[in-house]
């Protein structure tokens, strides 16, 4: 199945719709800077992409470039805009925005997409993706590869542990109650297997805000000037998450790699897990055990935050170039391809339109756990975003882990997050 739908991207049929293959004498080039470590499925899938594309468009040649992880991936698109030689497009995180406006790197999307066709597709994608590719009355980016995280159950050692199958914890109070009971320990005190893994590397951000908007708690304004993380909700939510292991003990003390967690699900060494709904295919692939997708569970009520990387266009780049890679953006989101994307990734697809395919549905009709991210886009906010915001999440992660490790007492450290974080964003103030 995922390798017939790989080829649906990545081979022949597409290309039926299209033009002749002629190559152009004086092809458009285009550099895409795209945020993965070089080789693996989403790779392949990427360059079956482009080389479908130029096909079927022979006067544009897209070069694609692995820059690395998303955070690699910024630096290296604003060290390349610097020098003078930026590459044209961009997948980056949809929380660079702000950063990438105020580098002056990118150019607005609705002023490349200015006709009423391309308006009407700039309104088809998920109120809940463009909460974080628009500020200030303009497009910036194009969502492309979003998700919302989502929780990962084994239903096979939710049995053995005497928990309902099939049915996921709904609440804080009954995600602990049952990570206590899914977490086994030997006679010497050594876990081999925990309940609960909330990954604290990588996005800590991302996780935390989960828990802070279950607890009706915002972590910033939207024009990305001022944040909140000291507030009582949101303190609440990290004494929750510090909780799970040092009182419930039912999820690791300190460092759960972001990596990794997926791999521990996989493995069994971990009940549940929240990560990405992009991790979908591998665990779908991969899993030697039946399993189930939720929701988040609730506390005030149910909630996410979204993610993922955004299309974007770099402003050092001929009229010619943003033409072009208009032209790729919206052959990207067209609805075949958006959705098979999705069936290839396990990211949600970003528009309606997308979800009304043949190919979606049926998809949907075989694994119907694909569909939970995207309701759960009604329950969602947009993903911690600031000027500066580099600077400004590491401040919280760092004060984050300093909680999750028993460093810093939870008040202690969002307090601390609030003042560097108020400290990093004064001129954006003025």
């Amino acid at each position: 199945m995922r390798r017939t739908l790989l080829k649906a991207i990545a081979g022949t049929t597409l290309l039926a719709a299209f033009g002749g293959t002629a190559i152009a004498a004086n092809p458009v080039e285009l550099t895409f800077y795209y945020p993965v470590a070089v080789g693996g499925p989403v790779t392949k899938t990427i360059d079956g992409m482009a080389a479908e594309f130029e096909k079927a468009n022979p006067d544009i040649k897209i070069k694609a470039v692995y820059a690395g992880t998303y955070q690699e991936s910024i630096v290296k698109a604003l060290t390349a805009h610097k020098s003078g030689t930026p590459p044209q497009l961009a997948v980056l995180l949809s929380t660079d925005l702000f950063t990438l406006i105020d580098e002056n790197a990118i150019v607005p999307i609705d002023t490349l997409a200015s006709s009423a066709d391309d308006k009407k597709w700039l309104e088809g994608f998920y109120k809940g993706f463009m909460d974080n590719s628009q500020t200030g009355g303009k497009t910036w980016g194009v969502p492309f590869q979003r998700s919302t995280i989502v929780m990962f159950w084994n239903k096979s050692l939710f049995k053995e542990a005497g928990l309902n199958p099939e049915k996921a914890p709904a609440t804080w109070a009954e995600m602990a109650e049952a990570g206590r009971k899914l977490t086994k320990t030997d006679a010497g005190g050594n876990v081999s297997q925990w309940g609960i893994k909330i990954p604290t590397t990588g996005f800590t951000y991302w996780m935390f805000q989960a828990l802070a908007t279950q607890n009706d708690t915002l972590l910033m304004n939207t024009a990305g000037t001022q944040t909140y993380f000291d507030k009582p909700g949101a303190v609440e939510a990290l004494r929750y998450w510090v909780d799970l292991s040092a009182k419930h003990k039912a999820a690791p003390h300190g460092m759960v790699e972001w990596g990794t967690t997926p791999k521990d699900f996989l493995e069994q060494k971990a009940a549940m897990v929240w990560t990405t709904t992009g991790n979908l295919t591998n665990i779908r692939t991969n899993a030697s055990f039946p399993f189930g997708v939720a929701m988040l569970p609730a506390n005030k009520h149910l909630g996410s935050p979204t993610g993922g990387g955004n299309f974007y266009v770099f402003n050092k780049s001929t009229p010619e170039q943003q033409k072009a890679a208009l032209k790729f953006i919206r052959w990207a989101t067209e609805p075949q391809r958006a959705a098979q994307w999705s069936i290839a990734t396990g990211y949600v697809a970003t528009r309606q339109d997308a979800w009304d395919t043949p190919e979606m549905k049926k998809y949907l009709q075989e694994v119907p756990a694909a569909g939970v991210a995207r309701d759960q886009l009604k329950y969602g906010v947009a993903e911690l975003s600031t000027h500066d915001n580099q600077r400004v999440t590491k401040a919280l992660n760092d004060n984050l882990q300093a909680a999750l490790t028993g460093a810093k007492a939870p008040e202690a450290a969002l307090k601390d997050a609030q003042q560097e974080a108020d400290r990093i964003l004064r001129s954006s103030r003025r």
